[in-house]
């Protein structure tokens, strides 16, 4: 009976030994049909739709990282709607990955937003930049030019943001800031004119004539018995003359040592002479502007030659015309 027993126990052993045997090789036989005919790869779901494969799940999302959610130029940030999911599955081995088609479906489904800057001039729009930089530079240089001046310019940059890709490229392509800051310089030019050029609240817009200045204001001299009281312009007979601000003729003939005398009030106490001409072409109460022609140059009354006096009277008080007019001569 135990030598019976002993051969059943072996018997089985074998046949279990060799069912294991087969096990193994099966196994290995699967095993091989897989490694040979498939491999493992990610399955990438936007939106719950199977968009393409990948064989690396950290490169994917390194390049998400770097080519879509960086932030470069004038690039604010980057929203990205719906991120990628990840399936690890077993595909066959003829299945090619695709990440680029998955990047560029990321950016097809990516809002990208631009910043970029706008320099305004008394809270107006000049031009646009696309970095901060850039605005500030440009505001520098305008200011740097006016230091002197002493003028508070009213030079601003707002920062604005855009999703609209072709504002995007225009503001780019449009970046040169030279057009904007003539504009704005001649603003700014044409501010301190006015200031510099206004009395009482009258802005005198017209040089009368141009010349030399042979005699100024407040001189002494012997062709006359007291302080001068304006300005002598030389320039030769029958030069026009023009008025210097809008007003209304309140004098037009001769007066004393004025000779042919123009008067034009121009409201706010201000007055404007201008004497010694050989011809009056206005008359008293005509309106007139800034520019018009009023009268010629000549040498009546208290006159050694040809040239215009010129005078300033604010309230009846006469005042140094080259603060206003004739500065740089």
């Amino acid at each position: 009976m135990t030598y019976i027993l002993r051969k059943k126990i072996i018997y089985h052993a074998k046949k279990s030994f060799k069912c294991i045997i087969l096990f193994f090789v099966l196994l290995i036989s699967i095993i091989a049909v897989i490694v040979f005919k498939y491999k493992p790869v990610y399955a990438v779901t936007i939106s719950g739709e199977v968009v393409g494969y990948i064989s690396d799940k950290v490169e994917l999302e390194e390049r998400i990282k770097n080519e879509i959610l960086a932030h470069t130029g004038n690039v604010a940030f980057v929203t990205v709607n719906q991120f990628p999911e990840y399936e690890l599955q077993l595909v066959n081995r003829t299945t090619k990955t695709n990440e680029d088609e998955i990047i560029n479906s990321l950016k097809k489904n990516a809002e990208i937003t631009y910043k970029y800057y706008a320099v305004t001039y008394n809270n107006e729009i000049k031009g646009y930049v696309n970095t901060l930089e850039e605005a500030e530079q440009f505001v520098a240089e305008i200011k740097g030019e006016y230091s002197s001046s002493n003028l508070d310019l009213n030079i601003g940059i707002n920062e604005y943001y855009t999703v609209n890709v072709d504002d995007a490229k225009n503001i780019e392509q449009n970046s040169d800031m030279i057009l904007a800051k003539e504009e704005i310089e001649t603003m700014v030019d044409d501010y301190i004119d006015r200031e510099t050029k206004t009395v009482n609240g009258i802005y005198l817009a017209v040089t009368p004539i141009s010349g030399r200045i042979t005699s100024r204001f407040a001189a002494i001299e012997n062709v006359r018995s007291g302080a001068h009281t304006g300005l002598d312009i030389a320039s030769p007979n029958g030069t026009p003359i023009h008025v210097a601000a809008d007003g209304v003729v309140t004098h037009a003939s001769p007066m004393g040592t004025y000779g042919n005398l123009v008067i034009v009030s121009h409201g706010n106490g201000v007055d404007t002479y201008y004497a010694h001409c050989s011809k009056i072409l206005v008359k008293v109460g005509q309106t007139v502007s800034a520019g018009d022609t009023i009268a010629l140059v000549g040498s009546t009354g208290n006159s050694t030659g040809n040239h215009l006096h010129f005078e300033i009277r604010i309230d009846k008080k006469a005042v140094n015309p080259q603060k206003y007019l004739y500065r740089n001569n």
